[in-house]
């Protein structure tokens, strides 16, 4: 088996390849950074540039699925042009190659996309599962989701199975959420945003790979929310990442107004809340590793 995967180079990425050439599968990449091209048998890199969209179509040579990850940072100052940068760096990707395949001969017969449970409204008390209704987009986290979903579903056109992960709060050992939440917890400055009751539904990164590999060795098709099984609120996060690291927690909550001078409108990422279910993935066959926050941290920080 030979996979097309973009955003390889990523965090998810890289955790992404090793688990596929663990199992003997081949990786195609596409990069914009000439200088990460590699060419080995199981490792071939091949440029793209969505913006001019430039593409060496050779990336498709006897793929068989795509893994689709591409997708600017949401973690940097949110500017009107920035903006522009994270839809754009999500929509064009996907179109970029949609309309290649719809031009030359290929065998590609899947398609498994990232997407993010930033689609799920802002709620301190609902439980959201994959088939809830949105009804609008409330914010610019589900406007970026729902033109990612939009321009991923149109492969079905193509006759090729759509997955799309909707992926919670990522814990890596480098990089990530947690080495930004971790900074100022060994300083002893750790403490909850807002009322720290907002609903973190996180992910441990193995288990975030692993869904990738289960969506395409299982051939899934339609939404999956990838967070585990057990969300926390952002005070237990926070209180749970300074008992791991064995320093003080007793900083008073850090209020809202004062990190939407800090980072603007990116300060949302802090103050949402989102509860977020993961029974459909596990009925689909996935047994999670991490399923509680504790023993997570303990694997990443201890």
């Amino acid at each position: 088996m030979r996979v097309l995967i973009t955003g390889a180079t990523g965090l998810i990425g890289q955790e992404i390849v090793s688990r596929c050439h663990a199992q003997n599968i081949q990786v195609n990449y596409l990069t914009t950074s000439k200088s990460k091209l590699e060419n080995t048998e199981n490792y071939q890199g091949f440029y793209w540039q969505p913006k001019t969209k430039e593409i060496d179509l050779d990336c498709f040579k006897n793929v068989d699925a795509i893994i689709n990850l591409a997708g600017a940072t949401i973690s940097k100052r949110w500017t009107t042009s920035y903006k522009k940068t994270i839809l754009s760096s999500r929509e064009d990707t996907a179109h970029l190659l949609f309309e290649s395949l719809k031009k030359i001969e290929h065998q590609v017969t899947q398609m498994v996309s990232a997407s993010a449970i930033g689609l799920y409204p802002d709620s301190l008390t609902n439980y959201y599962t994959e088939d809830f209704k949105i009804s609008s987009c409330d914010s610019f986290l589900s406007e970026v989701v729902n033109v990612w979903e939009a321009a991923v579903d149109r492969f079905s056109e193509l006759n090729i199975e759509v997955a799309k992960i909707r992926i919670g709060l990522v814990l890596a050992e480098d990089g990530g959420a947690l080495t930004e939440m971790v900074k100022p917890v060994k300083l002893g400055l750790g403490s909850a945003f807002g009322s720290g009751k907002q609903w973190q539904s996180w992910i441990h990164i193995e288990d975030l790979s692993q869904i990738f590999m289960l969506a395409l060795q299982e051939k899934l098709s339609g939404v999956y929310n990838a967070v585990a099984p057990n969300p926390t609120t952002n005070y237990e996060l926070t209180k749970t990442i300074a008992t791991t690291l064995d320093r003080p927690f007793f900083m008073p909550n850090v209020p809202k107004f004062v990190m939407k001078l800090v980072l603007g409108e990116m300060h949302l990422l802090l103050f949402e809340s989102q509860r977020v279910s993961s029974k459909k993935i596990e009925d689909a066959g996935y047994d999670f590793k991490f399923h509680h926050l504790q023993p997570a941290l303990d694997n990443l920080l201890g």
